[in-house]
């Protein structure tokens, strides 16, 4: 059960389904969600998700051996469905007993089928309620639903419109992203039928983040967020910057010229080959009925990303944001934000019950 500071209790399906004591995730973001923030948000009783894109197998396996080392609190991996070795990957979180996987695709009915029957709970993230209903059919034990509001690849729809969309067409849990930052959100996605949060944005900027400080404070420096196709090809929001304005008047051209340089930086990075590379294009080309030219240029994505996340060089980089990074202004711990998060939505709930007895709600 999830226990808040004041004795309250948030007991959902969310909590029951994957052990951990609050409704709140961190979700998996590239070169951001390693084992120091996952095992932070684990040990505050929230759901940490390591994630994997970024990672060879050989460095997924040592970053979950880490966070074994650090907590015995349940957490996840974020996992690419149509990566070329997604089989090695799914038989090394069955090997090593972690709780949760998550998918930012839908995966294969077979993958779901292979992880449930090892015992993990399968959780994919979903744009729009046809995807929730086709995983649901699936098999997968709760779906992840992120609004137009969030960071990373989004869509059009807010979350206030998907949300109970998807609650009404899934009997499985579903956790609602994009746009939360505090016990108010939590209390709002429990009210229309979510069983916990998600953030990225709100988890990138504590100070357990290994997001170098320097790119912190242009987090929070900057309010403004825009979304762009010139990073991969399919709609990203970041934070605006120069570098992000000039992609834009890059041109077609220039885009994948760009594209071929950072495709050899990370090949170089990985470790693959340019044949793992070509089948992991193949595979991501089907998988979202993309053009040779929107895969070539997600080649962009992990470098882009690596150059502020890692390097802190934000003025070589893009910088995945949601939109609630407008209203963040402090880099707390993560147990303080959990903590904060879980009493201010017990305080929100227990404040509109005074409505069902006719009185009013006290002022906060």
């Amino acid at each position: 059960m999830s226990e808040a500071g004041n004795g309250q209790v948030l007991d959902t399906p969310l909590t029951r389904l994957t052990g951990v004591r609050h409704p709140v995730v961190q979700t998996g973001m590239g070169w951001v969600a390693g084992p120091r923030l996952v095992t932070a948000v684990a040990n505050a009783g929230g759901l940490g998700v390591l994630a994997s894109a970024t990672m060879t197998l050989d460095q997924l396996a040592d970053a979950i051996h880490e966070v074994k080392e650090r907590t015995d609190a349940p957490f996840g991996v974020n996992l690419r469905a149509d990566a070329g070795d997604a089989g090695d990957r799914i038989d090394l979180l069955i090997k090593e007993g972690v709780r949760v996987a998550s998918f930012a695709l839908a995966p294969k009915r077979e993958l779901i089928a292979k992880l449930k029957d090892a015992g993990l709970v399968v959780i994919p993230s979903v744009g729009a309620r046809r995807h929730a209903e086709k995983v649901a059919g699936w098999g997968a034990d709760a779906v992840l639903v992120q609004g137009g509001e969030g960071g990373g690849h989004t869509g059009p729809v807010a979350t206030t419109l998907l949300l109970p969309q998807v609650v009404d067409a899934v009997d499985i849990p579903v956790i609602a992203a994009g746009g939360f930052f505090d016990g108010r959100g939590l209390a709002a996605a429990l009210a229309y039928g979510a069983a916990g949060v998600a953030m990225g944005t709100r988890f990138l900027l504590t100070s357990d983040s290994s997001v170098p400080d320097a790119v912190k404070r242009v987090y929070l420096q900057t309010g403004e967020t825009v979304v762009t196709r010139q990073v991969d090809g399919m709609p990203h929001r970041v934070l605006r910057s120069g570098l992000v304005d000039a992609l834009e008047d890059s041109g077609r051209v220039g885009g994948l010229v760009r594209a071929l340089r950072n495709g050899a930086r990370f090949k170089k990075l990985s470790g693959m080959s340019w044949r793992e590379m070509i089948a992991d294009g193949k595979a991501m080309k089907h998988g979202k009925d993309l053009s040779w030219s929107q895969v070539l240029m997600a080649a962009n994505t992990p470098m882009l990303l690596k150059a502020a996340m890692v390097d802190g060089r934000p003025d070589l980089g893009v910088m995945a944001s949601g939109q609630v990074v407008g209203v963040i202004d402090d880099l707390p711990d993560c147990a303080d934000l959990i903590g904060s998060i879980v009493r201010q939505a017990a305080e929100a709930i227990a404040a509109q019950q005074s409505y069902l007895a006719g009185g009013r709600a006290p002022r906060g």
